[in-house]
């Protein structure tokens, strides 16, 4: 059962640390002021309200999380009343449809399709100013390597789009977002993510895996 917190205290947020971008968004939270913890086992999401799983390569990314039995604590956690992020390769580990690749491990949470690598390789990284739901002014994105967002599913708000495609969505405690907020130093789009886990009032509790 998840344990409710309503006194209105910054929540504990883990950031998945397997590979990836994920020291710069540890860094982001605790620019922010907010408790933060690298997430490596099942055990180490015991007690956070949100998670951040980051960029990185989306296939690797999703055989370590299922080989240290993350993908089904992760799963847990959010149908716990946990929250959860993901950026970049994160936001392809939290689509329902991966677009060619059917059967690539990943948490199926977020009723969304995702194209890999759609805005080209790395040689191909560009940044862009977005106008982002809840932010009062442009965010200036970094997309390296970026999926595009194609279609999004029930329950699933827009929050950003370029060039008409959507670059940022979210839902009930989840989050997406196919560029790198973590990488050029404005921490807005973290902040939104700490609402959002504050706002869905919840920290799991009792989950199961040890950190060993």
């Amino acid at each position: 059962m998840a344990a409710v917190d309503r006194s209105g205290r910054s929540p504990h947020v883990g950031v998945l640390a397997l590979q990836g971008a994920f020291r710069e968004h540890r860094q982001a939270l605790e620019r922010l002021g907010v408790a933060v913890s690298e997430v490596r086992l099942p055990g180490q999401l015991e007690g956070l309200g949100g998670v951040i799983i980051p960029g990185g390569e989306s296939t690797t990314m999703g055989k370590l999380m299922r080989d240290y039995g993350l993908d089904a604590a992760l799963q847990r956690f959010y149908r716990e009343g946990g929250a959860l992020w993901g950026t970049c390769a994160g936001a392809i580990e939290l689509a329902t449809d991966i677009v060619g690749f059917p059967q690539q491990p990943r948490l199926g949470l977020m009723p969304m399709s995702v194209v890999r690598n759609d805005y080209g390789r790395q040689v191909a990284s560009f940044e862009a100013d977005l106008d982002i739901l809840g932010l009062d002014a442009p965010f200036h994105a970094l997309f390296i390597r970026a999926p595009r967002i194609v279609a999004v599913g029930e329950g699933i708000e827009v929050l950003a789009r370029y060039e008409g495609d959507i670059v940022a969505a979210a839902g009930p405690r989840l989050m997406a977002t196919v560029f790198h907020p973590e990488l050029l130093g404005d921490d807005r789009v973290h902040a939104l993510f700490v609402e959002r886990v504050r706002d869905a009032g919840a920290t799991p509790a009792g989950l199961t895996g040890e950190a060993t």
